[in-house]
């Protein structure tokens, strides 16, 4: 295997090298339509490829915040290395290390295809050059790593059984991948009532749908919805969240959760956080099924400035459980912007 060389970067996915097909707003205009997860890293290398800069902002809000399911896209490895090695070292990415290895993998394998080599694990381990030890390995759990990274056989055996020594002995060997662990993004909470929470024997789930409007003037990204327990000690609740938007669900969770029998709400979390454009209402719902008696609150809020976004809520015709504006449940957001 000869030394490593950089690939080029090329024009090809516009058309040929040298020949401008996309102008700056229809980059734009097709960013405001259709960047997603899915496409996001593919436009990011584009937008890089001709100095588009606010398209490569928009796309790093989206891969940040999305990155599992960005770096799990198919478009994701059909990135060229440049890309693949800024993405790589990107700080800000909100998923697991794990993700991060995996999909350089699936790049590699996707690389060796386009450059004519056979998928060996030598081809795979040269195509991605030092992007590779751009991969924070050593910030894994030592279940993630013996799951993946250390059966990938992409590594060297040196290199697995230093990462190991690494994770189990105090007399830590020097390791050739990044030691930190990736920042990722500080989530921002929106609290929707001005009261304290009541304790009271009038709240009452049975299953019943709980739901509330909500609008953001700005693009954010809804991961959690805040959600009250049991008023009179701890209890677990099976619970179905959702988000829709004109009736059409966009995401949703079924899952279970603790409450510690105190005011304060218990995260419930969407399976990946979900895009909400600006200045256009979404409805969360959440339908809960457990102990009846409830936290709940009053005096809620049309509008609530939130750092830079401003959201507002609305009733919903889908609640059959009393929420509205003015109380009840879904008391708080978890968000990204």
């Amino acid at each position: 295997m000869g030394k490593w060389k950089e690939p080029k970067l090329t024009k090809k996915l516009y058309g040929g090298a040298g020949k401008r097909q996309l102008p700056a707003k229809a980059c734009v205009h097709f960013l405001e339509t259709s960047l997603e997860a899915k496409n996001a890293c593919v436009l990011l290398s584009q937008s890089r490829l001709f100095e588009e800069p606010k398209l490569t902002q928009c796309c790093w809000e989206v891969i940040d915040v999305q990155a599992e399911m960005a770096l799990r896209s198919k478009g994701f490895c059909k990135i060229d290395w440049q890309t693949l090695e800024v993405v790589v070292t990107r700080e800000a990415l909100n998923t697991k290390e794990v993700v991060v290895f995996e999909a350089v993998l699936n790049w590699a394998e996707a690389e060796c295809k386009r450059q004519g080599l056979p998928t060996t694990l030598r081809n795979k381990r040269h195509v991605p050059g030092p992007a590779l030890y751009l991969v924070r390995i050593p910030t894994m759990t030592l279940e993630e790593f013996t799951n993946s990274a250390a059966q990938s056989d992409i590594l060297m055996l040196e290199e697995t059984y230093n990462i190991i020594l690494w994770y189990t002995t105090a007399n830590k060997p020097p390791l050739d991948f990044l030691l930190t662990k990736r920042g990722g993004l500080a989530p921002q909470r929106c609290h929707r009532f001005q009261s304290s929470a009541y304790c009271s024997n009038q709240w009452r789930y049975r299953g019943r749908c709980d739901s509330i409007q909500i609008a953001a003037d700005r693009k954010v990204f809804v991961a959690v919805l805040g959600l009250y327990g049991f008023s009179s000690g701890k209890a677990e609740y099976s619970v179905k969240i959702e988000l829709k938007r004109l009736g059409v669900v966009l995401a949703q969770n079924l899952t279970r959760f603790v409450s510690d029998g105190s005011s304060s709400t218990s995260p419930v979390w969407f399976e990946h956080p979900v895009q909400v454009e600006q200045d256009t209402f979404y409805t969360a719902s959440a339908m809960l099924d457990g102990s009846e008696l409830s936290y709940f609150r009053q005096e809620g809020l049309t509008e609530v400035q939130c750092g830079k976004v401003a959201f507002q809520f609305q009733c919903s015709s889908d609640s059959t459980n009393s929420s509205w504006v003015q109380g009840g449940q879904i008391p708080e957001l978890i968000f990204y912007a």
